[in-house]
């Protein structure tokens, strides 16, 4: 497990949307510049002054490059400290070379994590923590100074890697709510289509076997064609907009609910008798089991259409009691085929089950096909004033 985690880690790509360089960098290089003119001009004492200025001016300006070359700038940074303590080593001057401005070499460390790839956090890792174990082993001071001098170096590394995390994580579930959002933008587009092409053949049948006896019959029949094929098209149109990426001010038409059964269950070519009844308070539905609903009625009278042979009639009811909504869908044909789920049923049973509802589909009795769901609905106002206050 460690073995595969390590691989992870190596072939980690570089963030995506990783900045060249932006104005606080220019801020952070005038900080950083300005404050080791000020520290070479006030501070006195300063071992090889000329030394400690060059170095400092050159961490100050490596972070310019922190997020697009990460390793090579940890790589130059790092290098050029065990480089000047390396020949202060040598020199055995009073005191350690450099001054309190390069601090700024932390910032190095911080966007190794936070930018680089894990290939180079890896190598860079290693170039931060071996030339800072050589710094501490080489200077003076106590161990526990010199312990925490490596954490205190370290730090700014363990935080870049949190924030980088924290970045991903975000992106991740917002990437996941997208999925979840297109995904139930396919279904609507499921049970449009479906419905309306559905629509459409039965009218177009209608037409076809009384265009020899009652031509006006034959002419209405091309109208609800032309009808149910408009609908469709701007029902399309409106998904087909929210499934691409919108620009600024483009918005998705709101959702058919409970309002629209009427114009749904309009029985297209005469075939069908529909009984739709709504008993309760539907008007206050929240938005997504307003929606559901509408979809449960759409999808099962489209089954209902393709599928109930010697179907005559359409039973529809809606009924919202204190804290559920039932739908009740049932026709009085006959089934031919196996009777499988197809999309649509399985669409909607996952979208009853996100609701924290149920939805049930068979075969009737006697005959025919019966859709019973129940989903939660809204409060009553009574229980939302009872509802103690925290």
């Amino acid at each position: 497990m460690l073995r595969d985690d390590l691989r992870t880690l190596w072939t980690e790509p570089r963030p995506s949307d990783a900045p060249a360089r932006v104005r606080r960098d220019w801020a952070l290089l005038a900080a950083g510049v300005a404050g080791t003119a000020l520290e070479a001009v006030l501070r006195e004492e300063v071992v090889w002054r000329p030394v400690a200025v060059l170095l400092s001016v050159w961490l100050c300006v490596l972070p310019l490059w922190r997020r697009t070359r990460p390793l090579a700038t940890v790589a130059l940074a790092f290098g050029a400290v065990l480089l000047v303590a390396v020949a202060s080593l040598v020199a055995a001057p009073r005191e350690p070379v450099g001054l309190y401005t390069g601090a700024v070499v932390l910032v190095l460390v911080y966007a190794l994590p936070r930018w680089g790839s894990g290939r180079e956090i890896v190598l860079g890792g290693a170039v931060v923590l071996t030339v800072g174990v050589l710094c501490v082993a080489m200077d003076g001071t106590p161990v526990v100074e010199k312990v925490v001098g490596v954490v205190f170096l370290l730090l700014p590394g363990v935080l870049g890697a949190a924030v980088r995390f924290r970045v991903t994580a975000r992106e991740r579930q917002s990437e996941q709510l997208r999925s979840r959002e297109r995904e139930q933008l396919a279904r609507e587009l499921h049970d449009t289509v479906a419905h309306h092409v559905s629509a459409m053949v039965i009218i177009a049948q209608a037409g076809r076997v009384l265009a020899d006896t009652d031509p006006s019959a034959a002419v209405e029949a091309l109208e609800g064609v032309e009808e149910e094929g408009a609908r469709t098209l701007e029902e399309m149109r409106a998904m087909v907009a929210a499934l691409r990426d919108r620009g600024v001010g483009a918005e998705l038409a709101p959702p058919a609910g409970v309002a629209d059964l009427e114009r749904l269950v309009r029985t297209p070519g005469g075939r069908l008798r529909v009984d739709l009844r709504l008993d309760g308070e539907l008007g206050a539905l929240p938005p997504a089991v307003d929606a559901a609903v509408y979809r449960i009625v759409q999808e099962s009278a489209t089954n209902a259409l393709r599928h109930a042979v010697d179907a005559t009639e359409l039973v529809v009811r809606v009924s919202a009691q204190r804290h559920t909504v039932r739908v009740s869908v049932r026709d009085d044909g006959r089934r031919t085929g196996r009777g499988r789920d197809g999309y649509g049923l399985t669409g909607l049973r996952e979208r009853a089950t996100l609701l924290g509802g149920t939805l049930r589909a068979g075969p009737g009795a006697d005959r025919g096909w019966h859709v019973e769901a129940e989903l939660p609905g809204a409060r009553s106002e009574s229980d939302v004033r009872s509802r103690p206050r925290r």
